[in-house]
């Protein structure tokens, strides 16, 4: 059970991450440009996804949806992926997962 509140903590997003992340993507979907939350796991939360800024993404409703719920998944996923990778110059989903033993 210890495990499992770590694990949720870690893949939660704190209201400090949030708000960087806003500002981040200046309050717009990546995907559309429409106004958006920054509440979009790159890793979702279901495969240990954190919740930090290098793994979050603003997106509309919508986009979030298609993101996690259809099957233009892919297109989503990379265009996440493109985005984030040109924000961070280290930036590395393996360092995106939570692990028990922390991130190696």
């Amino acid at each position: 059970m210890h495990y499992k509140s770590r694990r949720s903590r870690a893949t939660a997003i704190s209201k400090a991450t949030k708000e960087a992340v806003y500002e981040r993507d200046e309050g717009c979907c990546i995907f559309c440009g429409r106004p958006g939350l920054p509440e979009a796991h790159y890793i979702p939360r279901s495969h240990g996804g954190l919740g930090i800024e290098q793994n979050i993404v603003t997106a509309c409703r919508e986009c979030h949806r298609r993101m996690d719920q259809t099957t233009d998944r892919p297109l989503f996923m990379a265009a996440a992926k493109e985005y984030l990778s040109g924000k961070y110059e280290d930036w590395n989903e393996k360092e995106l997962v939570f692990r028990k033993w922390g991130n190696e």
